[in-house]
C-alpha cells in the first residue's frame, strides 16, 4: 500500500497525531511520501528529525497511491483535495482541528481505523464539485477553478451592498440585493451556507443551494436546484470590484463580470468508515436533533 500525506500544522495536536501515525505506516511497511510543505513544518517543529520522500504539487500524485491522508481540520480537508483533483485517489481526514465534518477521524481511533484501510474495509463516498468560469478572465483561479464546499461572491471595501443578478440555465431566477450569495454543494451545505440559513443536504443528494448573505429583499430565501444546472451570476454594485471565493481561496473580480457556475465533471472520493458516517457525524457534531428535554 502507498499512501501521501497532507497536513496543517496545529500547536499540541499534530505532534501526538504524527507520532501515531508514522508509527503505525512503519510497523505496517506502508509506503508513504509527505507533502514538502508540511514535512517542513514538521521538521521545524522537531516532530520529524529526519528527511522523507516528498511531493509538492498534484502532478506528483498518480495512479501508484492507494490514498492521501489529510491531517488537520476540514479547511485542511479541503487543501487535500486540490492536490487529488480529478485523479480519483480517495481521501481520509484525520481530525486535529474542532468540528471536524470531513476530517472526521478523531485521535485515538488512528490506529483503528487505518487498520480497517489495509484491510479495504470501508466504503467511497463520491462529492461532488464546483466550477468557475469567469469573463473576463481570473489569472488568480484558472488553475485551481473548483471548489468541494462552495462558491461564494461577497462585498469588498464596502458597507454597501452588492447586486448579484442570478440566472439558472439562462432564465432569470431574481436580483439578489445582499452581502453577498453562496453556491454550495451538498458537501458545503453544512458550512458557511448552513450559518447564512441554507438547509443541509445529504451528500449523495444530486442537488446545491443558493444560499443568501444577509439579503435586503427578505423574500429572498435560501433554494434548492438540481446539480446538472448551470448558474449565470452578474455582479454589479458601488466599488470596482468584488470578492469570489472558492472554498479558502479568494480573488478579486471587476464590476460586471459574468461568473459562470456547473458542477465538474469529475468528483471526490472521500473514504467513509461505519464508525463515522454522515448521519452519525452530523448527530455527535452539529447536535442534529437534540432536545435537553429528552
Amino acid at each position: 500500500m502507498k499512501v501521501a500525506i497532507f497536513g496543517q500544522y496545529y500547536q499540541n495536536a499534530t505532534s501526538p497525531i504524527m507520532e501515531r501515525l508514522l508509527h503505525f505506516l512503519e510497523i505496517n511497511k506502508v509506503d508513504f511520501t509527505i507533502e514538502a510543505n508540511f514535512l517542513k513544518m514538521l521538521q521545524d517543529n522537531k516532530v520529524i528529525t529526519i528527511d522523507l520522500p516528498t511531493f509538492s504539487s498534484h502532478s506528483d500524485l498518480n495512479k501508484s497511491y492507494d490514498m492521501l491522508l489529510s491531517v488537520g481540520g476540514d479547511g485542511t480537508f479541503l487543501r487535500a483535495a486540490t492536490y487529488v483533483r480529478n485523479s480519483g485517489i480517495p481521501i481520509l481526514g484525520i481530525n486535529a482541528g474542532r468540528l471536524g465534518f470531513l476530517a472526521n477521524v478523531q485521535q485515538e481511533n488512528i490506529e483503528k481505523i487505518l487498520k480497517l484501510v489495509i484491510k479495504k474495509e470501508y466504503k467511497i463516498s463520491k462529492r461532488t464539485l464546483l466550477s468557475l468560469n469567469c469573463s473576463p478572465k481570473i489569472d488568480a483561479i484558472k488553475d485551481l477553478n473548483f471548489a468541494m464546499n462552495e462558491i461564494t461572491v461577497s462585498r469588498k471595501d464596502t458597507a454597501s451592498m452588492i447586486t448579484i443578478e442570478t440566472y439558472i440555465n439562462d432564465e432569470y431566477l431574481t436580483s439578489f440585493w445582499a452581502d453577498g450569495l453562496i453556491i454550495s454543494t451538498p458537501t458545503g451545505s453544512t458550512g458557511y451556507s448552513l450559518s447564512c440559513g441554507g438547509p443541509i443536504l445529504t451528500p449523495d443528494a444530486n442537488s446545491l443551494v443558493i444560499t443568501p448573505i444577509a439579503p435586503h429583499n427578505l423574500n429572498a430565501r435560501p433554494i434548492v436546484i438540481p446539480d446538472k444546472s448551470t448558474l449565470k451570476l452578474k455582479v454589479t454594485g458601488r466599488e470596482e470590484n468584488y470578492l469570489i471565493s472558492l472554498d479558502s481561496r479568494i480573488a478579486s473580480a471587476s464590476n460586471g463580470s459574468e461568473l459562470i457556475i456547473k458542477k465538474t465533471p469529475f468528483k471526490i472520493n472521500m473514504v467513509e468508515i461505519t464508525e463515522a458516517t454522515f448521519l452519525k457525524t452530523l448527530r455527535n457534531k452539529l447536535l442534529f436533533g437534540e432536545d435537553r428535554r429528552n
